[in-house]
Order: C-alpha cells, then sequence, then structure tokens
C-alpha cells in the first residue's frame, strides 16, 4: 500500500469520488428526462461544478447551515439530502423532499442543515446571515454558508449580507461560484473588479480565490476558512473558479460560448477526471476501484421516474393539499397513490 499524501483518508477519498460521482450521474440523467419532457418546471445542472461542492461540504455536519441557489441540486446531494427524494421533488411526487410542492428550484431538507435552493439572485446571503447569528447564539460551534453566482454576487442583498456578517463577526462564510458567464454574460463585462475577494476585502472579510475544478484545493481552502468561523474568527469568502458543462438553464443554446469550448472543459477540465488521475497515480486507489463506484452510482441513471403527472397535463389536476388534516386525508386516501405515484 503506498503511503496516503492526501489530507482524507483512504475511504473518505473514496467517499468523495463517490459523492461526486453521484452528483454528476444524477445530473445527466435529469438532462436527457428534461429534453424527452417528462419533468414541469425549469432545471439548472451543476455538472462540471461538483468539487466545489463535495470539497466544502465534507467539512459539514448538520448543525451547518447552507444556503444554495437555482443550481442547487450538487448542494443538496453533497449535504445528505436523500437522492431519491430529490428525484422525486423535482418530478412533482408526493413523494419528494417537498411533496412535489417546490421542484428543482426549492428542494430544502432542515434535517439536513439545507435550508433550500432558491430561485432569487442572491436571496440566500440574508438567510446564512441568520443563520449564523442563531449558531453564535446558541454557541454550537455551527457555521452558516451561502452559495452565490458571479452574476448573483452583483445584488444589493449580498453585499448587504458581507456587511452584516463583518459587523456581527457571524460565522458565515459566502462562497461564489463563479462559472464566468453568470447567465450568458461574462464576468469580464459585468463585475468591474479583477477579483471578488477583492469585494471582501472592502467589508473586512479575509477571502481567497481558488480552482474550483481541483477538489483537493477547494477543501483545504474550505478547510481554513470553516476552522475560522467555528473558533470565532467571523466571516470569509471563498471564490471557488469553475466550469458548467451545460448552458444557464437546459434549452439555453449557449451562444455566448466559443466553438468547442464545452468539448474542451469536458475533456481537460472535468473534476472528476483530475480527481482520479491525481489519486490514481500515487497508488493508493486503483482504476477498477474507481470503475466500481461507476457502476455502483451508474444504477442511479437506471431508477424509474417515469410518473403519470407530467407539464403536459399538470394543469388539469388540482393542487395537492397543504393542510393538516387534508395532508393526512391525501396520505389515507387513494387519491395520492393514483395521481402522484
Amino acid at each position: 500500500m503506498s503511503d496516503n499524501p492526501f489530507p482524507l483518508s483512504r475511504e473518505r477519498l473514496l467517499d468523495a469520488y463517490r459523492m461526486m460521482k453521484t452528483i454528476r450521474d444524477f445530473e445527466e440523467r435529469l438532462h436527457v428526462d428534461f429534453a424527452r419532457g417528462d419533468i414541469p418546471g425549469f432545471v439548472h445542472l451543476y455538472a462540471g461544478e461538483e468539487a466545489t461542492a463535495v470539497g466544502i461540504m465534507m467539512h459539514l455536519n448538520d448543525n451547518d447551515r447552507i444556503a444554495s441557489t437555482h443550481r442547487g441540486h450538487g448542494h443538496c446531494i453533497s449535504k445528505g439530502v436523500d437522492v431519491h427524494g430529490m428525484m422525486a421533488e423535482i418530478y412533482g411526487k408526493e413523494t419528494g423532499s417537498c411533496r412535489g410542492k417546490g421542484g428543482s428550484m426549492h428542494i430544502a431538507d432542515l434535517s439536513k442543515g439545507m435550508m433550500g435552493a432558491n430561485g432569487i439572485l442572491g436571496a440566500g446571503s440574508p438567510l446564512v446571515c441568520g443563520a449564523a447569528l442563531a449558531a453564535k447564539q446558541l454557541g454550537h460551534g455551527g457555521v452558516g454558508i451561502s452559495f452565490t453566482g458571479d452574476g448573483a454576487s452583483n445584488q444589493g442583498t449580498f453585499l448587504e449580507s458581507l456587511n452584516l456578517a463583518a459587523v456581527w463577526q457571524l460565522p458565515a462564510i459566502f462562497v461564489i461560484e463563479n462559472n464566468g458567464y453568470a447567465e450568458s454574460t461574462s464576468v469580464d463585462w459585468a463585475v468591474a473588479c479583477d477579483s471578488y475577494v477583492d469585494r471582501a476585502t472592502g467589508f473586512g472579510l479575509p477571502g481567497v480565490t481558488v480552482d474550483g475544478t481541483d477538489f483537493f484545493a477547494v477543501y483545504e481552502a474550505a478547510g481554513e476558512v470553516i476552522k475560522r468561523a467555528r473558533n470565532g474568527g467571523g466571516p470569509s469568502m471563498l471564490e471557488c473558479k469553475m466550469v458548467r458543462f451545460f448552458g444557464h438553464f437546459e434549452g439555453d443554446a449557449q451562444t455566448y460560448r466559443a466553438d468547442g469550448e464545452v468539448d474542451d472543459i469536458r475533456t481537460n477540465r472535468c473534476c472528476l477526471k483530475l480527481f482520479r488521475h491525481r489519486v490514481e497515480e500515487t497508488g493508493l486507489i486503483s482504476a477498477d476501484e474507481f470503475k466500481a463506484i461507476d457502476s455502483e452510482v451508474g444504477a442511479l441513471s437506471m431508477m424509474p421516474f417515469a410518473p403519470r403527472l407530467t407539464h403536459r397535463n399538470l394543469h388539469h389536476l388540482p393542487c395537492l393539499p397543504t393542510s393538516t388534516s387534508a395532508t393526512k386525508h391525501n396520505k389515507e386516501s387513494d387519491y395520492g397513490q393514483n395521481i402522484i405515484h
């Protein structure tokens, strides 16, 4: 057995790869299903960005709170939200994480510290200030982490949250997931400063920029800022420069991208490939072991989620009741079984 040069045990390295691969297969499955017309609403896929979510979330526990974005599937999975419940939620099924009422952009599981994906740009940052304030008052060492895209970081709510967290010295980390395009506009055209960390400096926050496709760079940097927050050092910013394999939303023609750009990043900047290569070359984990995980996780893409309820007939059906009594009645009747399952 080779010596381990990494900050994680062999078992934890396998866990990290399994989590990243789960996110990748989950998103690739949704890409196909949405194109087929099976999924109601919109989806925004996290494929290509897995190293950032997993590298950060491996430092967290259920006491820690995160606030996500409209592109939140990777955050949910890496924070421990049940994958089956997530898939059912995206399909609008009663068995979903939020009983099918939230869909892709509003998945939440408070028991796991996942306060919710959010369709409002920059809205997670003030929520995390509240979560971080609660952690500080309770004294249990928890932290709050918000994920914000490069475009949403121009929102006033985000900048106000930086100021509030600094004034109150909250155990909060503001993660900028910088994929370079916001929706379809390059950061070169939309952001005045060279680095998002410069913005943090203006509010008295320390910050660091890392390669978001490098799991180990993210893991190391996240560990430092999270440890600092837990020990009373206050808020920080972590900018992760990353790539997304798909468009801003499913159906995005991506005319703002150069010819061959997507093929290039899939070949040369895939965080799963980079992780495997770096670990395999040490001899710590073999290619066959990674392939075994690929096969194990690949079963996810074969899960039977073909509900009768799709966007084509959704408007013909009544909404599910929300009151306690109505919900109880719905669970005990055949209505939910026949329509939703």
